[in-house]
């Protein structure tokens, strides 16, 4: 059972948001310093979740983040490894379409895990009652930081005191709007469809990648024979294939997917989601720090998103841990402007740069197509630059944070 907040008295961390970024880092900061740090999740309900619909692809920084997090033994069971992922470009109706580009495991560590966000979530917040966190059910309503403290004022009376307050409470963050912290981006112009499919043979592990002109159209593999997709088209195109019945869609479906799987169904009901582009322009002000959909709205390819906001919660942890062993203040000055450089590149470097693939790739322009294509099979050509890649999207090179890497804090 979840213990009853003791609101007498400030607490160290206040995390605003029970998502996937707020549970996470609670449970961080509790396996790391247990009894030596107060900590409180205020969220107004329990997350809600989509059904095991939509997934993502836990890098192996993630994975090894949710593992000290106390987590990864819960989801294991119900992820499935990606040993092989292969990247293609080429037309919606074509008879067959040329892999420019594959990557796969190497020492027996997978590329990544695919897991539903609903499974992520479950196994975060039950490490965070097995550590013994509490959550206080309330919305903010006011934010007001201090010199020593901020204060937190719930809607439905009564307030928090915290020497830092994260803000994980999603891309419409009301705690980034009460600290006055704006956000620039765009909409991209285009929508998501996701599904579960079922097919006809064994996955065997592998993921693609195919770009077509309408936008990327990634097959994602989950247990058993089954697959999730994410389908990018245009807003449009995309409210246009969500009228169409399920065999119809299905007809639409099965030459992107292909038959490679053999007979393919869909095994789940089919959503949209808009995709956009929004980056607060800054992760911080006093007393706050901003960390996961709070911070920065990006787009969802290979799970962009979800372990962008985890490589945030690694770095805040590792920037405050040691101040919370000593009894030293975790919301001064100096530690949030250090995870503020730690992070604004990295986000905004991804996003810049997985926009730019997009757009290379999304459309039939016949050079550039020659031209990309040529680059794919130079780079699949090229052990040490597949390498770097690799390296990239794990999240665990060098100067990544410790949890990343495995190590503890």
């Amino acid at each position: 059972m979840t213990p009853t907040p003791d609101l007498t008295k400030p607490f160290d961390i206040a995390i605003a948001g029970a998502g996937h970024a707020g549970l996470a880092v609670a449970a961080a900061l509790k396996q790391a310093v247990g009894e030596r740090v107060r900590l409180v999740v205020v969220d107004p309900k329990p997350e809600a979740r989509d059904g095991r619909l939509r997934t993502v692809a836990l890098s192996e920084g993630s994975r090894n983040l949710i593992t000290r997090a106390g987590a990864w033994s819960t989801l294991e069971p119900l992820a499935q490894a990606i040993h092989e992922m292969a990247i293609f470009d080429g037309r919606a109706r074509d008879a067959a379409r040329v892999e420019q580009l594959r990557f796969r495991e190497r020492d027996g560590t997978p590329l990544a895990h695919m897991a539903f966000n609903d499974d992520v979530a479950d196994s975060l917040s039950a490490a965070c009652q097995s550590l013994g966190v509490p959550v206080l059910r309330g919305a903010v309503a006011g934010f007001a930081p201090g010199p020593n403290v901020a204060t937190l004022t719930l809607a439905g009376g009564g307030a928090v005191k915290a020497r830092l307050v994260i803000a994980a409470d999603g891309a419409r963050s009301k705690l980034r709007a009460l600290a006055r912290v704006k956000t620039v981006g765009r909409d991209t112009g285009q929508t998501g469809i996701v599904a579960t499919i079922e097919h006809e043979r064994d996955h065997e592990g592998r993921a693609e990648q195919h770009f077509l002109p309408g936008g990327p159209f990634a097959i994602l593999p989950m247990r058993g024979r089954y697959s999730s997709i994410v389908w990018n088209e245009s807003a449009e195109d995309a409210r246009t294939l969500l009228t169409l019945d399920g065999e119809d869609l299905l007809r639409q479906l099965e030459p992107r997917f292909t038959l490679k799987l053999g007979a393919i169904k869909l095994a789940s009901r089919v959503e949209s989601y808009p995709f956009s582009f929004r980056v607060a322009r800054s992760f911080v002000a006093e007393r706050l720090a901003l960390v996961g959909d709070a911070a920065h709205v990006v787009h969802p390819i290979a799970g962009l998103g979800l372990n962008l906001g985890l490589r945030d919660v690694a770095a805040l942890a590792e920037r405050i841990v040691d101040r919370l062993r000593l009894g030293l203040d975790p919301g001064a000055p100096d530690v949030l402007q250090a995870y503020e450089r730690d992070r604004r590149f990295d986000v905004v470097a991804s996003e810049i740069g997985m926009d730019s693939m997009i757009r290379l790739f999304s459309n039939d322009i016949g050079p550039l197509r020659a031209l990309r294509d040529f680059g794919l099979r130079l780079v699949d050509r090229a052990p040490w630059v597949k390498d770097v890649f690799m390296a990239e999207a794990a999240g665990v090179g060098a100067r990544a944070p410790r949890l990343l890497r495995g190590f503890g804090l």
